[in-house]
């Protein structure tokens, strides 16, 4: 496989930067302990999953839609990573995009709604992470 130029390395570099961020950002929001927002908990776990593929995505320079929808960005991974159906049960984060933004189209996410959010970001994160570790992206 040849690596991916220096232009694309560095694009998707920003991408899992704040990929990351949104990734802490989550993990933070959970330590609170009065009114924690768990929806937005897990509206940045989503964030996290979504950019971290997006970032993959950049690397082999596939173009992918504006969309938060994990399912397509998966399968779009997939045409070149087999790694991407071992994540496929991050799907279900895809809800978190929308339906924790906007008043009339929330609805409540528990504390286990969050964790798990959390965790299916935490795995796609670190296995995108590994995948582009072979593209000479650190870990």
């Amino acid at each position: 496989m040849t690596p991916a130029p220096e232009h694309l390395l560095q694009k998707a570099e920003q991408w899992l930067e704040y990929a990351d961020e949104d990734l802490r950002l989550a993990e933070h929001t959970l330590t609170m302990e009065h009114r924690c927002p768990y929806r937005l908990a897990a509206y940045h776990a989503q964030q996290c999953a979504e950019k971290n593929l997006k970032a993959y995505l950049v690397v082999r320079n596939i173009d992918f839609p504006f969309t938060h929808n994990l399912s397509l960005l998966l399968e779009l991974c997939g045409e070149t990573a087999a790694w991407g159906t071992s994540l496929e049960d991050a799907e279900e984060l895809s809800r978190f995009a929308i339906m924790t933004r906007y008043p009339g189209e929330d609805r409540e996410v528990t504390r286990e709604q969050a964790l798990r959010a959390v965790l299916l970001a935490s795995r796609v994160a670190a296995g995108v992470r590994d995948a582009l570790a072979h593209e000479g992206i650190p870990p």
